[in-house]
């Protein structure tokens, strides 16, 4: 499967986030789509850059995903002029757009300190490669399976049909 590959500068993304946000214990991000979805990543990554911004217990503590998510984006927006690209409804889902996650991360990358260690970008390679499913994926597996409800409920409607029409034409006829 050649959606499970990283590329390098996903990979250095992937080390930069985890190294980043590594003292955040509420937060293990390992992909650019679920780990985001509960908007902890995204404070964390700005908070451990930036911990006089916020109150990272608060945000924590008294927030649902979107208003975490609102709360990341407009610290961003407001501190580090990056545009509110992402809508959080559209990230506070089972699987956001890993596209859409990997634009913003790179936002925040170019505007916050780089570092990367050898040892975090060894750790990326580490991770469990089932980890690593694509929004691609997630959505061929659901429709695989959407389909083959469809093929069997086709199947009964069919053989219903059919049965029907057996026993009409055994049934004999009276004029």
């Amino acid at each position: 499967m050649a959606g499970l590959q990283q590329t390098n500068s996903e990979k250095i993304l992937l080390s930069w986030v985890r190294q980043s946000t590594r003292n955040y214990p509420q937060v293990n991000v390992i992909n650019f789509t679920t780990s985001w979805s509960d908007g902890l990543a995204f404070n964390a990554l700005l908070h451990s850059h930036r911990p006089d911004l916020f109150d990272w217990n608060a945000v924590v503590s008294q927030q649902s995903p979107v208003q975490r998510l609102d709360h990341a984006f407009n610290i961003a927006r407001q501190h580090l002029g990056i545009e509110k690209l992402l809508d959080p409804e559209d990230v506070a889902t089972a699987c956001p757009d890993k596209k859409s996650i990997l634009m913003y991360v790179t936002s925040l990358f170019q505007v916050l300190p780089q570092q990367v260690t050898m040892e975090a970008i060894r750790e990326v390679e580490m991770l469990p490669r089932h980890s690593r499913v694509t929004r691609e994926e997630h959505i061929q597996v659901h429709h695989q399976h959407h389909y083959s409800q469809e093929v069997s409920c086709f199947t009964f409607l069919l053989s219903s049909c059919c049965s029907k029409v057996v026993v009409s034409l055994t049934c004999p006829i009276s004029l």
